[in-house]
């Protein structure tokens, strides 16, 4: 296992793992057990005294969904984001594995070889599974979590949610496989997505919806891209039908870190009504409501959860001084 250095990102191949194009952050490879991950972060030595935010992403999402919430941050915090396997620019893993556990020892492994641990783990929908797993699993590795609009077992599930349950199916990836790649299929394709994820998606900037756009075409070249999202589809929902003491909302009562909960009203696939269970479940738990907010929080309102996140953790130092 080795940790590439970090380096100004310069631009990569159109296709597989490769090199972020140029942007706020430096890009940095990081090889653990069976994956090469790929992680963006700061690059002034002076963040290093700062304390450390892992941000963890989404079923289709990558590391460059946690940008802006970063920059809010900068000079707060020393974050980083990753890539998790098969997403972004982190090829897939060499065993195939792609459930949460999968995900999960990535991870792990992650802030193993990089010797972070513990630290304030932030995730989102999917990474928000994930850290809550992780944190139940490896307490010694965290200290906090953030957790905006976590993937937990919801049920019933909301309406506009079946649609991405349904990439779990039998036959799926045939059907994903016959989209069609012209600039036509890309815009509907990612105009769909974002109505999907966004609470208002007409209020998007052109060029940030442009940019989704390139992105999506980007993985639709890539070999693997629709595997990738069909076997972590399906390893959602296996992990949501999972019983006793590898249930996520049983290994949610398990976690003892401070935990903030961000969900929004108008999120489609994650309900703001599993708030309640959620505040309930966790020990130690405080709760941002945003009104007008879908599913990427981080996202569409990276102010507002910049500061309540700033909040929380002057929160959690202040009560490790005190002890």
């Amino acid at each position: 296992m080795s940790t590439e250095p970090w380096d100004r990102a310069q631009d990569g191949p159109d296709q597989g793992a490769g090199l972020r194009p140029p942007g706020l952050w430096g890009t940095r490879e990081v090889r653990v057990p069976g994956a090469a991950l790929s992680v963006i972060g700061p690059t002034a030595e002076a963040s290093a005294s700062l304390p450390e935010v892992l941000f963890v992403h989404g079923l289709g999402g990558c590391a460059d969904n946690w940008t802006e919430l970063m920059a809010e941050l900068d000079g707060t915090v020393r974050g980083e984001a990753l890539d998790l396997p098969g997403f972004g620019w982190s090829a897939p893993p060499a065993d195939g594995d792609l459930s949460v556990n999968g995900h999960v020892r990535a991870v792990i492994g992650y802030l193993e070889e990089t010797g972070r641990g513990p630290v304030h783990l932030v995730g989102n929908s999917l990474g928000g599974s994930v850290a809550v797993r992780l944190a139940a699993l490896r307490p010694d590795l965290v200290r906090s979590l953030v957790l905006i609009s976590p993937a937990l077992p919801e049920l019933p599930p909301q309406r506009t949610a079946l649609p991405t349950g349904m990439l779990a199916l039998p036959g799926m990836l045939r059907l994903l496989r016959r989209l069609p790649g012209d600039s036509r299929g890309v815009e509907q394709a990612t105009d769909g997505l974002l109505d999907l994820v966004y609470g208002n998606a007409r209020a998007i900037p052109p060029e940030k919806r442009a940019s989704a756009m390139a992105e999506y075409r980007r993985r639709l070249g890539l070999p693997y891209a629709m595997q990738v999202l069909v076997d972590s589809a399906r390893g959602i929902v296996s992990a949501y039908t999972e019983r006793g003491e590898q249930a996520l909302w049983r290994q949610a009562e398990r976690v003892a870190v401070p935990v903030l909960l961000v969900y929004g009203l108008r999120d489609k696939l994650v309900s703001y009504r599993s708030a309640a269970r959620a505040c309930a479940v966790f020990r130690d738990a405080r709760l941002l409501v945003l009104p007008t907010s879908g599913h990427v929080a981080m996202m569409e309102h990276p102010v507002q959860v910049g500061r309540a996140v700033r909040e929380f953790l002057d929160e959690v130092a202040g009560r490790a001084d005190r002890n």
